[in-house]
């Protein structure tokens, strides 16, 4: 099959998608449209508890059946494709023999607390000031390099290739690059770099101190890139025998941003997929936070360098997942605002019009607390138990803590902010993800945060941008500026329609009662 450059008006955006559960292929045309999306899920490994992995050889090869499902519906090929993004799960760790192609081990998932005692070990040493400093990030077994170490250490393979220079670090974006550059590119971007513990954000480099407290040598890191640019091209046997501009990487979270459109200081986005991440845009100015909030690079080109303040709450819509496969509570998510509402009128004929008798608390942390706690050892609660409860006070509650969860991040990035004497004005807190088609959680959340929430019909904000990058990359948009002028369809929430004032402060002042006995009790 020749092999040939893609012509010069192409009709679409490829972008692949890698999340924590699923791997999509979304094609997009000039409009801004998603016109057709291949998905599947792939494995969860679960070898202890608290362990979580993923087969880094499934990520790749459901890479291109996706592809291929998604062009088909789109009936387009890949000649009609002007350039491929990427966006990724971020910290998840893979190392692979470069030689071979074959991975060391299972990819160690950003869930994973396998590391918990090295991180405590490297707290009670005194370096996590000098990390956050660094990094922007806190020492917490989200993050990349502990994996890293301890796949250097219990795995004898990767000791092995890391003598004979053949070994190789990534995190899904830079195995999926790999790949699809026919085995040539070895490099990541800004955003998922800075979620490794491993690069400097004010220096933008692997740090030498860094690669020393953690062990790790530089030779097996890939190169670090722009999220927008055209770092290569596809292998044409891989494609069609079209070479394709790989013109986007970028993690999930921060595309996400970027394709809700929060590209000015004090925009922010709340993601609500297996976990929640609030995300507000600081301009060029990375903070470092007092708060327990994460500073971290944003989407950016050559020519400048964005921050962006970000808190990552573990679980959200995992634990709707939970409900639903392991409890049985429901049979699909769809239910959730019927049972709230049902819940709702037979308290309010029982005279409990405050719901304060089976006033159910759930605290998901089945991974550890994340921001602005930090605790990996953490493990789920739920309070307020009575006979009475049933599976509908176990959903409001699961909603509900998406709310306080939210609530708890967004205040500490405000107090952030203002020690930085930096002015953000957060007018409305834009949303997106599967969880929130809940119109129980859209104006529970509005209520408890006090701002208007804006609710986007489209639920592929994380690859729309990551494919905003490479159109912008390959010259499918001209600028910024056309995107914006892009139509969407949003709907708005505001204050005051669930909870009174009184109700508001009562409700999380027993959130915050919950999460305080949790934590003395572990």
């Amino acid at each position: 099959m020749p092999q040939t450059e893609p012509q010069q008006k192409q009709q679409y955006i490829l972008v692949f998608d890698h999340g924590t559960t699923s791997i999509r292929a979304c094609v997009m045309n000039h409009d801004g449209k998603i016109v057709a999306i291949g998905q599947s899920n792939f494995e969860q490994v679960y070898p202890r508890p608290g362990w979580v992995e993923h087969r880094p050889n499934e990520l790749w090869q459901l890479t291109l059946t996706v592809a291929e499902e998604a062009l088909e519906k789109a009936s387009a090929s890949w000649q009609d494709i002007a350039g491929i993004g990427i966006t990724n799960q971020r910290e998840t760790v893979i190392l692979w023999d470069v030689e071979t192609g074959e991975p060391v081990y299972n990819a160690i998932v950003w869930q994973c607390r396998r590391t918990a005692d090295f991180c405590a070990q490297l707290k009670a040493a005194g370096h996590e000031q000098r990390v956050r400093d660094k990094t922007g990030l806190v020492l917490d077994p989200y993050f990349s390099a502990t994996k890293i170490r301890w796949l250097l250490d219990n795995v004898p393979k990767a000791r092995d290739l890391l003598k004979q220079g053949r070994l190789r670090f990534g995190t899904v974006d830079t195995w999926i690059l790999w790949h699809l550059s026919g085995r040539q590119l070895h490099l990541s971007d800004y955003t998922n770099a800075s979620r490794t513990l491993l690069y400097n954000i004010h220096d933008l480099c692997w740090d030498t101190w860094l690669l020393k407290l953690f062990g790790i040598p530089e030779e097996i890191l890939p190169q670090v890139q722009p999220s927008r640019k055209i770092y290569g091209h596809s292998d044409p046997k891989l494609t069609g025998g079209v070479r394709i501009p790989l013109a986007s990487d970028i993690g999930d979270q921060q595309a996400a941003l970027y394709g809700q459109k929060c590209w000015q200081p004090g925009k922010a986005k709340s993601t609500y997929g297996t976990g929640a991440f609030l995300m507000m845009h600081t301009g060029n100015k990375a903070i470092v936070s007092n708060t327990g909030m994460l500073s971290t690079i944003a989407a950016s080109d050559d020519g400048e360098v964005a921050y962006a303040l970000e808190g990552a709450i573990f679980i959200a819509g995992g634990a709707i997942e939970w409900l639903q496969k392991q409890m049985k509570c429901f049979t699909h998510p769809g239910e959730m605002d019927a049972m709230v509402k049902a819940l709702s009128k037979v308290e309010q004929a029982s005279g409990d019009t405050q719901g304060e008798s089976q006033r159910v608390y759930f605290i998901p942390a089945f991974t550890g607390l994340g921001a602005p706690h930090w605790n990996a050892t953490a493990r789920g609660s739920i309070t307020g138990l009575t006979q009475d409860t049933g599976p509908a006070h176990l959903v409001r509650g699961a909603l509900e803590a998406m709310a306080y969860q939210t609530r708890e991040v967004l205040e500490a990035m405000v107090a952030d902010a203002e020690t930085a004497k930096l002015h953000l004005n957060l007018e409305h807190l834009r949303i997106d993800g599967g969880v929130t088609r809940s119109q129980f959680l859209c104006q529970f959340l509005s209520d408890m945060l006090q701002v208007p929430i804006l609710r986007t019909d489209d639920a592929e904000l994380t690859a729309k941008g990551a494919a905003y990058l490479a159109g912008l990359a390959v010259g499918f948009w001209q600028s910024p500026d056309e995107i914006a002028r892009l139509s969407e369809s949003t709907e708005r929430f505001s204050p005051g329609t669930l909870l009174s004032e009184p109700l508001r402060k009562q409700y999380y002042l027993g959130w915050q009662q919950a999460v305080s006995g949790l934590l003395r009790a572990n």
